[in-house]
């Protein structure tokens, strides 16, 4: 009977994964998994992976914390893994801008969420509106229900990181064909005068998260991310600036509303249209487990269509797996689309160094308006932790 160790960051997930395990193990009696899912599973598995203590197998959220720890070398290469071969290339391609070790594949895109606009499509009926396509018809949107008495949005910024959504949303256009590699390069020179900064490149972006900000409700600072669910579900808005995640405790209020999400119109061409989405749950290896064998049987397990299909549609995610079947949630198969083709990118503030404190900033310029002012911080925070990194030599 060979042990595997299994550690799952997702509290949420802990029931799920026990039947799943409980399913592989009746179909591999030779394997025993015991699953570990503790509080602060970041800080947790940073200190195991400190002590060379690596789990067999790893669930880990793909957000830039796990980039460095990819890029440590403690993980798994899963180069030439038929698996591969399964998974969604955009959903592999948002793990590689985070970061894998050089040269390898440290981890498996499993589910993913989605950030995008959630819109009430009884209240979209109701007053004859269609999703919007480019940024001019989604301002003509939000007009719309003004002059209808409709609270478009509601803000949520007592909790700054609410400002954050939108932001990754509105800045994934600019952010795209390598900006955030260019930031890297320029490192304590980025400014107005380089070639890429935020100051040169994430005005419009700023401007036009403000300029959604300016359709919310009145006392919409001192508000909270559960105020905004709780308005939502109880059709006192027509949108949320948020993402997927937000819909279970929505749900868990008005079960019967009917929500889907459309992704934030930026670009003037609509088939430009970008969705952001992260892989909210990543599948790894610890790089020297004596079980690796055992270790592939049950990863190989895990991404069979019919055990990635329960899980996701319970979790209300995206299953990575090329071909598997969505939940017939709205929501879900109303970003269906950009998964099949392949238009989705990841979230911005996985790329920004964590200390840089971007959802303060972000919340700040909300509250105050001042573009000029927060761009010109983000540049000025990037250029001291860039002269940090190359004093200390990392």
């Amino acid at each position: 009977m060979t042990r595997l160790d299994f550690f799952q960051f997702k509290g949420e997930a802990l029931e799920d994964f026990t039947a799943i395990i409980a399913d592989f193990e009746a179909e591999n009696p030779d394997i025993d998994v015991v699953q570990n899912q503790v509080a602060d599973a970041d800080t947790v598995i940073r200190t195991r992976l400190v002590k060379d203590d690596v789990p067999d197998v790893m669930t880990l959220n793909g957000n830039g914390g796990l980039g460095q720890l990819m890029r440590a070398g403690v993980f798994h290469d899963f180069t030439g893994d038929p698996l591969l071969e399964t998974i969604n290339p955009g959903v592999q391609q948002i793990l590689s801008d985070i970061g894998f070790a050089d040269g390898e594949v440290n981890a498996l895109g499993y589910v993913n969420n989605a950030n995008g606009v959630i819109y009430n499509r009884e209240i979209f009926a109701e007053q004859g509106l269609e999703v919007p396509e480019t940024w001019d018809e989604f301002i003509a949107v939000c007009d719309a229900l003004e002059a209808a008495g409709v609270t478009p949005f509601f803000g949520t910024l007592a909790d700054s990181w609410t400002a954050l959504p939108s932001f990754n949303a509105l800045g994934a256009y600019p952010a795209q064909d390598g900006f955030f590699d260019q930031m890297r390069a320029e490192g304590d020179t980025v400014g107005p005068d380089s070639a890429v900064s935020f100051e040169k490149d994430f005005g419009t972006a700023l401007d036009q998260q403000s300029q959604l900000f300016s359709y919310a409700q009145a006392g919409y600072r001192g508000r909270t991310y559960d105020d905004g669910n709780a308005a939502f579900a109880n059709g006192e808005v027509a949108m949320l600036l948020q993402g997927i995640w937000a819909l279970n405790p929505v749900k868990g209020i008005n079960p019967d509303i009917d929500a889907a999400i459309f992704p934030y119109p930026a670009a003037d061409d609509p088939d430009d249209r970008l969705l952001v989405s992260g892989v909210d749950v990543a599948v790894l290896i610890g790089k020297d487990t004596p079980h690796l064998a055992e270790a592939e049987r049950f990863v190989e397990y895990l991404f069979r269509p019919d055990v990635i299909e329960k899980f996701a549609a319970s979790q209300t995610m995206i299953p990575s797996v090329i071909g598997a079947e969505l939940s017939d949630d709205p929501a879900l198969q109303s970003v269906k689309p950009y998964f099949d083709d392949n238009r989705i990118t990841g979230f911005i503030d996985h790329q920004v160094p964590p200390s840089i404190p971007l959802a303060a900033i972000v919340q700040g310029f909300l509250l105050n308006g001042d573009t000029e002012a927060a761009l010109a911080t983000l540049d000025n925070e990037w250029r001291k932790v860039a002269a940090r990194t190359t004093t200390s030599g990392d």
